[in-house]
């Protein structure tokens, strides 16, 4: 058989191949790793979405919470995993478009070692405090920082996620002095500003609405460009701090080398979910927009993202703890 004669088969077989894998797929349950621990925003979508992805692959979909070093020991873990459609990471901006920045010496590189399916969700955050400090506006809050420096903490999900650096932001554009306390995820950090270990907090509306209407952490703003139809009465930080402006975004990603096919596959059903009004609703009720795009649009979002917070990273002179 002749040189060129035989390549073709054999990219024909790898071909078939991989659309053979494609239609099989998935023929075991799907993990998906979320890089923060239970409870936070992150993982209220993943667990959303996973159960809706269950029904639409036909095999168990697992939330797998693998929180830590800013979202990296969770995006490792995904990059490392083989490139078959049955480890997925749950993303978001922080450790997907900012750690490149914000991390020197990563083993891996987030943008490089994954490859994008589609966004899921876009989302601003809310400013909020313990009720118990004596602020009821961004005003009053930049007022008593500066009244006091280094004595009002703000938690996060973790150094370099999108909740410490909108507050690195927000300090830095107010000229404040506030101290960043990292948590292992959004969860435990809204639960220690809930009991006044830390005093204030911004992270994703879908994990402070609730304590908000509850009366345990009081809503300041929300970062994104407008007021929120679910609390029209909150303003935006923008409206004291003009320029300020944060939203997050959360997608679906496999590890690079996944068959196209499998890509495909995952992308067709995600999209199928977030057109579904019962879950549409449900994103809008917790201050969230389903949000979804081809794979090559994701790819230029987390692009365009990275730029914009390499910028802030530089400018605030942001490091990890």
């Amino acid at each position: 058989m002749k040189r060129a004669t035989f390549v073709s088969v054999i990219f024909v077989a790898l071909a078939f191949t991989g659309l053979a894998a494609a239609q099989s797929y998935p023929d075991h349950p799907v993990r998906v790793i979320v890089p923060y621990a239970p409870g936070g925003s992150l993982d209220t979508v993943a667990r959303l979405v996973g159960k809706k992805l269950t029904d639409a692959l036909g095999q168990q979909v697992v939330i797998d919470n693998r929180g830590g070093g800013g979202g990296n020991i969770g995006v490792e873990a995904a990059v490392r995993s083989a490139p078959d459609g049955y480890t997925l990471l749950m993303g978001a901006n922080g450790p997907i478009s900012i750690n490149p920045s914000l991390y020197h010496n990563l083993p891996f590189d987030p943008i490089k070692d994954l490859a994008p399916i589609s966004t899921v969700v876009t989302t601003s955050l809310m400013l909020v405090v313990n009720p118990r400090l004596p602020v009821n506006s961004v005003g009053d809050l930049i007022a008593l920082a500066k009244a006091k420096p280094g004595a009002i903490n703000f938690g996060s999900a973790g150094s370099g996620s999108t909740s410490h650096l909108s507050a690195e932001l927000f300090k830095e554009m107010a000229g404040i002095d506030i101290v960043h306390i990292p948590y292992r995820g959004a969860g435990p950090a809204i639960r220690d500003v809930i009991s006044g270990e830390t005093q204030m907090m911004i992270t994703a509306v879908v994990t402070t609405l609730p304590h908000v209407k509850s009366g345990k952490l009081k809503a300041l703003a929300v970062t994104g460009p407008k007021r929120l139809p679910i609390v029209p009465q909150v303003p935006t930080i923008g409206e004291w701090l003009p320029g300020y402006e944060v939203v997050s975004w959360y997608g679906l990603f496999a590890p690079v080398k996944t068959p196209p096919a499998v890509i495909d596959r995952l992308h067709d059903a995600l999209v199928e979910i977030l057109a579904a009004p019962d879950l549409r609703q449900h994103f809008v009720a917790l201050g969230l927009d389903a949000s979804a795009d081809t794979p090559r649009q994701f790819a230029h979002l987390i692009v365009a993202e990275k730029d914009k917070w390499a910028t802030i990273i530089r400018k605030t002179g942001t490091h990890p703890d």
